[in-house]
């Protein structure tokens, strides 16, 4: 099971960002453009997955085309911040199935807290992508991978 960061520095996830973090911006702006960004991430975050040919019949002939390859989409928001972010994927891959991690910094140690957890079943099988908008200290990232990787049986 690989493991990957993706920094995602493209001008128009950059563009959004600025307009959200604006104090002017309205919470229904702040929402369009959260959804926006997610949208963009998602394309992003899916460039490199694998494909494989298939033959399809078109209007015209028989031909070989692409399809993405292997194991079944999870989008994986850290609740609450992580769900802004949903539509946004949703959008781009609107059968991917949703799981969800509630985690809370504990003030005074700065852990991850957990106090929700729910994944569609046969993880084994599926790639999660881990949606959270926020990063302080990165606990709650790594709590959350972490969790995932439990119990999931790890293949060569």
């Amino acid at each position: 099971m690989a493991a990957e960061v993706k920094v995602l520095d493209h001008p128009l996830i950059q563009h959004k960002l600025t307009l959200m973090r604006r104090k002017e911006t309205s919470t229904t702006n702040f929402r369009r453009l959260l959804n926006e960004i997610g949208l963009l991430m998602a394309y992003e975050v899916t460039r490199d997955m694998p494909m494989h040919e298939v033959e399809i019949e078109t209007p015209l002939e028989t031909m070989r085309s692409k399809l993405i390859d292997g194991k079944k989409l999870v989008f994986v928001p850290i609740l609450r911040a992580g769900t802004g972010l949903l539509d946004g994927f949703l959008n781009v891959v609107p059968g991917a199935r949703v799981g969800h991690i509630g985690l809370y910094r504990d003030p005074r140690s700065l852990v991850a807290v957990e106090y929700y957890f729910k994944l569609p079943s046969g993880m084994q099988e599926r790639d999660a992508i881990v949606l959270d908008p926020m990063l302080a200290t990165g606990n709650s990232a790594v709590a959350a991978v972490e969790r995932l990787l439990e119990g999931v049986e790890v293949r060569p």
